[in-house]
């Protein structure tokens, strides 16, 4: 619990701070130049997956990991960030020809640097999650997201356009792993073994090509958007796509960091396992179920009244994305007893088997629209689900339709605020009126309906709360 507190004040200190910086952000940039950036992430972001190597989910796997195994890890990671670099480096005029923006070819060769500066802080990193220790993390990322974001205002207010977005993602890198380095009190050797290198790649290189099956799936979408429309839209996609992320992402990395390393802890007690792994995704689910569903009720107000007319279009992809989101802990919390299982070969084969059948959505959405497209990868995402609970279901006895039911109320709860506070839009009022009665409403009935039917996950959450204050 004092893992997943500290853990849950990291990403909302990151993405809290992230999301005031960004309001600012977006009111002083175009849409074209968040697209310009979304562009560049899809090569930055298939990198680092490969940059991993799998090596962190390993090495937080093992119980007796050494200081070769560190060591060895540091050397990979730094080695492929080195390759991948040249190789981006070499491709950027093949990449702004593709897209038929010439200023990509700069962003790419410059934003590629967080590359190398992340394989750096990789392993102290997972030092600190392997102890559980969040609390320094988020210390780390007080510091690196408020000096970037500052920085990041500046240099929009001055003229800098998409390049103060880079230098903001750059120098959040920069900061975060230098303090790593401080807070932590390691420093790697270059000593590389091949035990070690075995041993974790072993179980590594199919977390590897697990995690770069899904990172080219997610940037697949952007790559369709900004290739078949423009960097415009791509830009409003991914804002609405941003603030999904603020607590669908949020939540599933809070609980899938915590959790791995502490069920790995008790990966021979089955019924330890089980019992925690029930708690996880009830709990889990109500306020990710809640959050979202709300989120997408109030989107076009919220949207309109944080960063402008301007960005209305993106208001009609939030609500999409936010119900396709509530998925994402579902998703990563079954993908995660499998890792504790060592059964990185189902993972493996879980996501060659699901991302076949997300293409379906990315030929929709280049040939229909983006609309259909995110209906369609709703739809994906429900299947994806029951590929996922199957065989950890399989393995623990606790199917899917036992964790449906689990889920069941949560859900029930969500739908019936978010439709109360939907139709709340279409007041003759000022949206500057509309929204904070939508926020009043909707706590009401969210505190209403919690008491009146005794909700178990509203409880527990209370009693989690109580006895953290106690403490």
């Amino acid at each position: 619990m004092k893992g997943l507190g500290w853990s849950a004040l990291d990403n909302a200190a990151r993405y809290g701070m992230q999301f005031f910086i960004g309001i600012v952000l977006a009111r002083l940039l175009s849409p074209d130049d968040y697209g310009l950036l979304g562009l560049v992430s899809i090569f930055t972001m298939v990198c680092t997956a490969l940059v991993n190597g799998g090596f962190t989910t390993a090495l937080i796997r093992k119980k007796d990991a050494t200081d070769d195994d560190f060591n060895t890890a540091f050397i990979c990671n730094l080695g492929m960030s080195l390759l991948l670099y040249v190789v981006v480096f070499v491709c950027a005029p093949l990449i702004a020809d593709f897209f038929s923006r010439d200023e990509l070819i700069p962003l790419v060769r410059v934003s590629s640097l967080g590359l190398i500066i992340g394989a750096l802080g990789m392993v102290q990193q997972t030092r600190l999650t392997k102890r559980i220790d969040f609390k320094t993390q988020t210390k780390i990322t007080l510091v690196s997201t408020a000096i970037s974001g500052v920085t990041g205002i500046i240099l929009a207010l001055i003229g800098f356009g998409v390049w103060a977005l880079v230098a903001q993602q750059l120098m959040s890198h920069a900061l975060r792993t230098i303090q790593l380095y401080i807070y932590n009190r390691w420093l790697p050797r270059l000593r590389f073994s091949t035990e070690s290198f075995h041993n974790l790649f072993g179980f590594g290189w199919k977390m590897m090509v697990s995690a770069l099956l899904d990172t080219v799936w997610k940037e697949l979408y952007q790559v369709v958007v900004g290739k078949f429309y423009n960097p415009a839209t791509l830009g409003q996609y991914t804002r609405a796509q941003h603030y999904a992320k603020l607590f669908s992402s949020n939540l599933t990395t809070v609980v899938q960091r915590v959790t791995y390393p502490v069920l790995s802890s008790i990966q021979d007690d089955k019924g330890r396992m089980v019992s925690a792994y029930r708690r996880i995704i009830r709990t889990s689910m109500f306020i990710t179920a809640v959050t979202l569903f709300f989120l997408g009720a109030v989107s076009e107000p919220l949207i309109y009244c944080m960063i402008g007319p301007k960005w209305h279009e993106a208001s009609t992809y939030l609500p999409l994305i936010c119900l396709s989101s509530t998925l994402y802990p579902l998703h990563a919390i079954n993908l995660n007893m499998l890792q504790v299982q060592g059964r990185s070969d189902l993972f493996l084969g879980l996501e060659v088997v699901k991302k076949v059948i997300a293409l379906v959505p990315l030929f929709v959405g280049a040939f229909i629209g983006i609309i259909p497209m995110l209906w369609a990868n709703i739809l994906v995402g429900i299947i994806a689900y029951f590929l996922n609970s199957y065989y950890s279901g399989r393995l623990l006895g606790y199917s899917s339709w036992m964790q449906l039911r689990d889920i069941a109320p949560s859900y029930t709860l969500a739908t019936v605020i978010a439709l109360s506070v939907w139709f709340l839009k279409y007041l003759p009022q000022s949206y500057w009126i509309i929204l904070p009665l939508q926020l009043v409403v909707g706590t009401a009935v969210f505190f209403t309906l919690c008491k009146l039917f005794k909700m178990n996950e509203y409880k527990e959450i209370r009693e989690i709360l109580k006895k953290r204050k106690k403490k």
